[in-house]
């Protein structure tokens, strides 16, 4: 039996109610010429066993038993572990649809100058309960082009972990899985495309996203709010232009927390931008508020404003004064 093509990493930890379909998804595949890894982080309910049982039934299915350690380092294993030359992500509560692999596959043969490829992921949540997970299914469905992942990065994070697929030399460039206070897939997503690596998404739907209680994104306190502004920061700070002024679009309590960080790290803002009549001419902080349009000319932009709506209108104010996404502003908020 040669190498497989593809090796899919799916880690679990307590995943007996889901484990079994989430595998069984990766079986019905179309595309077949795959090794996946079971990677079990310590779990003391039947999972193993229920893995033990589908590793029997399919030789191509390995089952890791590793002590509980956080799916940082349990995946840290499986990309030492793996053999192929592309690498999947997969996760013990969701569902592939059948032609996701043998795209995705496709995809990078067909495209050698892309080091990662997602795909769109159908909410398997109840939107009218979590819209605003909704909502961040729906913006990141719309990012398919290598440019629309790498202007978009400060927004949110602009895939879905599960759903993608890298090349392993990717890992060469930009290095593996960081174990930190922090969301690992936004760190790995962020600190690939600062090193250069192309991430684009097919326009399938790939991947049923669930989204229940127990989801990490919910209870692991390293996708903090708090956390998810400090590490966005942390990679603002390089792509921010020398020699410019920085100033904030909105002056909000909120929104000057979301990004206290980059002043942490050194770069000040300069003053805030606001459209309410009420605030601009109120100083904070003694920096002056100004309404839209009349900051430095010279100033960059950080727009840091999350109201549903927002981000949308300030783009499209500021593109029609002829400044661009990357060079005049950066969006940094869903």
């Amino acid at each position: 039996m040669g190498m497989p093509r593809l090796s899919i990493l799916l880690p679990f930890y307590q995943a007996e109610t889901t484990l079994g379909a989430a595998v069984e998804s990766v079986c019905a595949q179309t595309f077949c010429d795959f090794e996946l890894l079971l990677l079990d982080d310590g779990s003391t309910d039947t999972s193993v066993a229920i893995a033990r049982e589908l590793e029997r039934k399919d030789d191509r299915i390995r089952l890791l038993t590793l002590p509980h350690q956080g799916i940082a380092k349990t995946l840290q294993t499986g990309c030492r572990e793996a053999r192929s030359a592309y690498i999947g992500r997969m996760d013990a509560d969701d569902l592939c649809l059948p032609n996701r692999f043998a795209a995705q596959v496709a995809h990078l043969d067909a495209h050698p100058e892309t080091g990662v490829v997602s795909c769109r992921v159908r909410y398997g949540g109840q939107s009218d309960h979590q819209a605003g997970y909704a909502a961040y299914v729906e913006w990141t469905n719309g990012l398919l082009t290598a440019q629309d992942h790498t202007l978009n990065r400060f927004v949110e994070s602009p895939v879905a972990h599960p759903s993608v697929v890298w090349r392993r030399e990717v890992m060469d460039r930009g290095g593996g899985y960081g174990a930190g206070s922090y969301p690992e897939d936004y760190e790995l997503w962020l600190r690939w495309m600062q090193a250069g690596v192309r991430i684009e998404k097919i326009p399938e739907e790939g991947l049923v996203w669930r989204d229940p209680p127990s989801r990490l994104s919910r209870t692991d306190s390293r996708y903090d709010p708090d956390r998810f502004s400090q590490l966005k920061c942390r990679y603002l700070l390089p792509a921010i232009p020398f020699g410019r002024s920085l100033w904030l679009w909105g002056s909000g309590r909120v929104t000057r927390n979301r990004f206290r960080w980059l002043e942490s790290l050194g770069r000040r803002f300069e003053g805030y931008v606001d459209i309410s009549p009420r605030k601009t001419g109120q100083p904070i902080e003694g920096r002056p508020v100004v309404a839209p349009g009349e900051w430095p000319q010279e100033a960059f932009l950080i727009l840091g404003v999350g109201s549903r709506g927002a981000r949308e209108k300030m783009e499209a104010f500021l593109n029609e004064k002829g400044l661009l996404p990357g060079r005049d502003y950066w969006a940094a908020a869903l």
